[in-house]
């Protein structure tokens, strides 16, 4: 079809089609029932005798877990198991009311019976199993029933397939007839209208324009007392490729209890079933090795159609998580003080979730989603993912919370142990003030033509749970504190200070002042310097050239301190790409390997990658002619000169004897 030419449902199909459109027609976050008749001549409401149109639609379940901010130590993990059935049935349901848009119109009673009613059931018993756990080693949680039923609710996307453009977008309506240039129109779904390449989002009018956006309000002032320092910890972009569907703040124990894919940096050993001891163990990413700290949040996608490893597994595809993994082009992490005062140390292990995953449904009263563009970050984005203008990027930032209850490191519901300052910059009575994490990570991704439903450009979107539909307002980054203490002390030292500091830089000094470190001297055996694994260069180093290709571990935000003449290939990792080789639950890193075979019957081959590492592949340099004067070439050539005359020798010899023997 041309991009101007609509398909126009008839019959029954029509008329949830219009029912849709009326309650779509102002689009926002409308809480209500989306329920039309399976006739012309049918009457709306919301009774099990009439039919909905499944791509308008998601579930809105109780969040459950919030609502329990005690839970007995006892009781913990099989309560967590519990709340992540939920999320499982949750799942299993939305996937169902997807697929059941021709039952539904052909069936009337189809979405009650056969997918709310059965997912209410299940809810009840699994919410009766999370009592009984409590009652047995407290006091019974009270009204937890009440929460065992959920309702079919307005998705806010469109319903019909045109794609209504927003403003601003008339620079990126020259392409629009070029539909079949982006390799991604199979994957996208036309049918339902619902946006994104699984069908269940992002739409339009889930994308603004930075540039007509105002800025947002200040920052709170600074006290007298307040602590102005800072403190940077680089742990790289995830280049290695590092992410799993797992979140074991939340569902610890539980594969796939997220629903959807997380960047990892920092901890590589973070899953479902890791421990305390497993964290504190692991290798990190992170430049200063004393910083093992987990950081995580959803990935971003690009919807183009790319099939990655997880298209057909749960977290990825099948649950609506689809389309192109983007490597980060930087991020950076900085910890900074309160403006009321001093800052005191986070206890190790402390978990913090800032933001919603559910927040589309739950409200936003935990949200904490921010968006905007390079060039623009005074300009924040909540509810929305930004379109930025030629040159710009986009840019999340997280920013967690920053006081402390003083005594726990988790809370049942992940966020009672920790609280946001209020606009004064005071944290709640009982509590004390931490550093603040504040998170920024940027992403080289065009804005997309949102005309022709980003066949032209592709839409992005972070993962999410299947009924959370990619809302940007789900957004939400989690961290484990994992810094040796000694390296804590330096960080709340630092920040009380006033100072600005790096974690890795000498004497954890400002990283503009400190002297750039000097390579290892080469070894007797070899031209080539000694590596050194623990030797990375930091955000303003510069890493001397090595007289053969290696592996680059410098992050795309780690600038040079010094100009150089010439210019230079930007490091791998700096290019954002998808990971699509290895498997995507959870890519191993490994080591660039020299092989015996190069597999082409030649001794001392190219030396190969692990596919998961995400890194270009390493190439061998090609064999040298060689060199020098006429004495050295002497010096290499004469022990085969030698083996020739012997050969010599040998078969006059052997003449001679024949000879003889006549």
């Amino acid at each position: 079809m041309g991009r101007n030419t609509r398909r126009r449902p008839t019959g029954p199909r029509r008329a949830t089609f219009a029912a849709v459109a009326l309650m779509l027609g102002g689009g926002g976050l409308v809480a209500a029932n989306v329920y039309a008749s399976a006739t012309e001549g049918g009457t709306g409401g919301d009774s099990a005798g009439q039919t909905l149109y499944s791509g308008a639609a998601t579930i809105d379940c109780p969040d459950v877990g919030d609502r329990l901010a005690a839970v007995p130590d006892e009781a913990r993990s099989e309560v967590d198991k519990e709340l992540a059935a939920l999320d499982q049935q949750t799942a299993e349901a939305y996937q169902r009311l997807q697929n059941s848009t021709q039952a539904m119109q052909e069936d009337s009673g189809f979405a009650d019976s056969a997918i709310m009613n059965p997912l209410k059931d299940k809810r009840t018993a699994t919410i009766e199993r999370i009592a009984i756990a409590i009652d047995r080693v407290g006091d019974r949680p009270e009204g937890l029933e009440a929460l065992a039923a959920c309702t079919l609710r307005d998705s806010g996307n469109q319903a019909e397939e045109e794609w209504q453009g927003g403003e601003g977008q008339e620079g990126q309506e020259q392409g629009d007839d070029q539909s079949g240039d982006q390799g991604g129109e199979e994957g996208r779904q036309d049918g339902d209208g619902n946006g994104g390449q699984a069908g269940n989002g992002p739409v339009a009018d889930d994308f603004a324009d930075i540039t007509t956006v105002q800025p947002t309000a200040q920052s709170p002032s600074q006290q007298g007392n307040a602590s102005r320092g800072t403190f940077s910890t680089s742990c790289g972009v995830n280049a290695n490729g590092l992410f799993n569907s797992d979140n074991v703040i939340v569902a610890p124990g539980v594969s796939n209890g997220a629903h959807h894919f997380h960047d990892y940096v920092g901890n590589q050993s973070n899953n479902a079933f890791a421990s305390d001891e497993d964290l504190a163990a692991a290798q990190t990413t992170c430049v200063d090795q004393g910083d093992k700290s987990s950081y995580f949040w959803p990935v971003l996608r690009l919807q183009n159609g790319t099939q990655e490893q997880d298209a057909g597994s749960p977290g990825g595809g099948i649950e609506g998580n689809a389309g192109e993994i983007v490597t980060p082009e930087q991020v950076t992490m900085t910890f900074v003080g309160s403006p009321s005062g001093e800052v005191v140390a986070m206890p190790r292990l402390l978990r913090i979730i800032t933001g919603d995953a559910k927040a589309f449904v739950n409200g936003t009263a935990n949200a904490n989603a921010s968006w905007s563009c390079t060039g623009f970050e005074d300009r924040q984005l909540k509810d929305k993912y930004p379109l930025c203008p030629q040159g710009s990027d986009v840019v999340r930032t997280f920013r967690f919370q920053s006081c402390w209850d003083g005594t726990n490191i988790d809370s049942a519901n992940h966020r009672t142990h920790v609280a946001f300052a209020d606009a004064a910059g005071n944290c709640p009575a009982g509590f004390r003030a931490i550093p603040q994490l504040v998170q920024r990570i940027v992403y080289d991704v065009d804005a997309p033509s949102l005309r022709d439903g980003g066949r032209t450009t592709p839409l992005f979107a972070v993962d999410s749970f299947p009924e959370q539909l990619h809302k940007p307002v789900t957004d939400h980054g989690d961290f484990i504190n994992v810094f040796d203490e000694n390296l804590m002390r330096e960080m709340v030292d630092c920040i009380n200070a006033g100072r600005q500091c790096e974690a890795g830089a000498p004497n954890g000094e400002d990283p503009e002042n400190s002297p750039s470190p000097t390579p290892d001297p080469p070894s007797e055996e070899t031209d080539e310097p000694a590596p050194d694994p623990t030797d990375t260069p930091g955000e303003d180093e510069t890493a001397e050239p090595s007289p053969s290709p290696s592996v680059s571990t410098q992050g795309p935000d780690q600038e040079s301190a010094t100009p150089t003449p010439a210019p230079t290939k930007e490091p791998a990792e700096a290019e954002p790409k998808a990971y699509t080789s290895p498997p995507a639950t959870q890519r191993a890193e490994s080591d660039v390997t020299p092989t015996d075979d190069g597999g082409d019957g030649e001794i001392g081959g190219a030396a190969t990658a692990d596919e998961g590492t995400g890194d270009d592949a390493v190439a061998q340099p090609a064999p040298q002619a060689v060199t020098g004067d006429l004495a050295d070439t002497g010096t290499q050539l004469w022990p085969a000169a030698v083996g020739a005359v012997l050969l010599i020798a040998g078969f006059l010899m052997l003449r001679r004897i024949r000879k003889a023997s006549r």
